[in-house]
């Protein structure tokens, strides 16, 4: 199955009711929009080069604690935080840049945030500033009305497919190996989505941190093929 199959599966899945508001956060959320994702490997290449991720099994280990207790987690509280009525957009900006464990996860972060305000704001003509991913995205989906526990699903599936498509091509795994890996992590995204959109700002925190010494790693390499 083709990466635009596999994606038009995984929407029906996550999204039961195509509504036009539902479609539009696919679009935004779709490999297709222009945030770049493809150039960042969130510290992945720095793992196949260290031999820690060498196959659909470490890979899947990997991802899925990725997800659960890293970044995965943090971005979905963070999601859920800003969904919220009245919530303060700058404050949380701050806080998704002090969780930032290094200067390129916070590249990752805010070149990507800034490049889907930009696109949703021309396509839109809503004024949207600049802020890191999560926050961005937030600030960008509160006006559709959807469900906080079907947004967050929606992007940890586009932040886990990102990363499955670069271990296809950079480990290499094949096809079939690799979306293997993105359907068995499918089923755990609806229960974290419905987690993160009850949890508070207290819930938020951080065990990866053999990730994040990756990440600190990369930032040496001398040449590399992936800017994070």
């Amino acid at each position: 199955m083709g990466m635009a199959a596999q994606w038009g599966t995984i929407m029906a899945t996550l999204t039961p009711m195509l509504t036009p508001e539902a479609l539009t956060l696919q679009h935004w959320l779709s490999p297709a929009f222009p945030t770049g994702a493809f150039a960042y490997s969130h510290g992945l290449e720095q793992l196949v080069a260290d031999g820690v991720v060498q196959d659909a099994a470490t890979l899947e280990l990997w991802l899925a604690e990725l997800l659960r207790f890293g970044t995965g987690w943090q971005d979905s509280v963070l999601i859920a935080q800003g969904l919220a009525s009245g919530a303060d957009f700058e404050a949380l900006d701050v806080i998704a840049t002090a969780l930032q464990p290094c200067a390129e996860r916070l590249q990752e972060s805010r070149e990507q945030g800034a490049a889907f305000a930009r696109t949703v704001a021309a396509i839109t003509g809503r004024n949207l500033p600049e802020r890191s991913l999560p926050v961005a995205i937030a600030e960008a989906a509160a006006p559709l009305g959807l469900p906080c526990d079907e947004i967050i699903p929606v992007y940890l599936q586009a932040f886990a497919t990102n990363l499955v498509t670069i271990a296809i091509r950079h480990v290499p795994l094949g096809q079939s190996d690799g979306h293997g890996v993105l359907a068995r992590l499918l089923p755990t995204l609806p229960d974290l989505g419905a987690r993160a959109s009850r949890a508070t700002l207290e819930d938020l925190g951080s065990s990866c941190f053999a990730a994040d010494m990756a990440a600190f790693l990369h930032e040496t390499k001398d040449v590399r093929l992936f800017r994070t």
